[in-house]
């Protein structure tokens, strides 16, 4: 099995990276709002994104010190000895994945390196407050979803529930934004272990609802709630179920990055199947979503998932979209291992074309067997 090997993406202060998984999603009915979606743009068939497919992006390098060189495939381990070994303080730090907002309205993830804490719940929490520790860490066209000033006064985690006391602060976010706070707060959080559902309390009081709209919140909130919803087109909720799905999008600096969006699907309809059609459809129009998905792309046969975890995908030639139809688009194959690792049944994904399981990446890398979900999503390094 292969490790999902994604293309650099952010330059983060940090040394190792790898990517992220995102949690399953479960039926979405207490959450019906929708992110007002800013334009959607195709990338055409030969196309590449723009802003550097497979870049490794590199540090200011000393020629007479090798060590100054920190291109970003060192581990933290090696980190910490090139520290150690110049007589700096070593701080502990974890990889971890902060859900913000992009200049779209989104959220999404990045993640980066913070210090490590016996309480990673607060530590994660501070972490998404504007004015906070992350305010220099912030990607271009980025923001924290927290109020400037909201303190975590207490947290705690029992039974797979992580419970956060918020100080007064936290009820000043804008209306508009309360999904969004929502989200980038269960989304950040569950990603720790044991976390799979977030309550909330303020200055001690167990909230029931949110404080500007009333979103209910009386049971927790979880991933399963979804993210950057669309239910525009749904005229039946009870008839459907959700599926997450990632697109593209870019920092006006033309930096790429993976945003998750939930769609609903009919309940009737393979899952698996409804991922990919839903990629292939491309992200909502005004979305300001890329797809660098080609139009002529189809799936030859239904989706097979074996007892393994392992799904087999098999498409027309059109995959190849790259380097003269000889390649597959690395962002395609991310797109394809993220949104459908969102599943819970699926490990790791078989890709094939035209029934031919060895496929050239256009990152000149020829990949043969199953690819699985990284570790950390938007790290740096794909």
């Amino acid at each position: 099995m292969r490790r999902l090997n994604l293309k650099s993406i952010w330059w983060l202060p940090v040394a190792a990276i790898t990517l992220a998984a995102c949690g399953g999603t479960d039926p979405v009915d207490d959450v019906l709002e929708e992110m007002d979606p800013p334009q959607t743009e195709y990338i055409e068939e030969g196309e590449e994104l723009e802003g550097g497919e497979g870049l490794e992006v590199q540090g200011e390098v000393d020629e007479n010190n090798e060590e100054e060189d920190m291109i970003s495939s060192i581990t933290d381990e090696e980190a910490e000895e090139i520290e150690e070994e110049k007589g700096g303080t070593v701080t502990e730090s974890a990889m971890t994945e902060l859900y913000l907002l992009d200049r779209n309205g989104y959220v999404a993830a990045q993640t980066m390196n913070i210090p490590r804490s016996s309480n990673e719940v607060q530590a994660a929490v501070e972490y998404l407050v504007q004015g906070g520790p992350v305010t220099e860490m912030l990607p271009n066209g980025f923001q924290a979803v927290l109020p400037p000033g909201t303190e975590v006064l207490d947290s705690e985690v029992s039974n797979g529930v992580a419970t956060v006391d918020l100080s007064e602060h936290f009820a000043e976010y804008h209306p508009d934004q309360e999904l969004q706070v929502l989200q980038a707060l269960t989304w950040t959080l569950t990603q720790l272990d044991d976390v799979d559902r977030v309550m909330l309390r303020m200055n001690g009081e167990e909230l029931t609802e949110m404080p500007q709209n009333g979103t209910p919140i009386s049971s927790g909130y979880t991933r399963g709630h979804g993210i950057n919803l669309e239910t525009d087109n749904v005229s039946d909720l009870v008839d459907t179920k959700p599926v997450v799905v990632y697109f593209l999008s870019q920092t006006d600096d033309l930096q790429t990055y993976y945003v998750p969006v939930t769609r609903r699907v009919p309940n009737n309809m393979d899952s698996y199947e409804a991922v990919v059609n839903e990629l292939l459809e491309g992200p909502a129009l005004m979305s300001g979503l890329l797809n660098d998905f080609s139009r002529e792309v189809e799936l030859l046969d239904n989706p097979q998932l074996a007892s393994n975890g392992t799904l087999t995908l098999n498409f027309n030639e059109a995959l190849r979209s790259q380097l003269e139809g000889t390649a597959v688009s690395q962002d395609v194959l991310n797109m394809l291992v993220l949104s459908l690792t969102e599943q819970p049944d699926v490990r790791d994904v078989a890709i094939q074309v035209e029934s031919d399981d060895t496929i050239m990446v256009s990152t000149g890398e020829t990949i043969t067997e199953p690819v699985s979900r990284p570790t950390n999503v938007n790290t740096g390094e794909y």
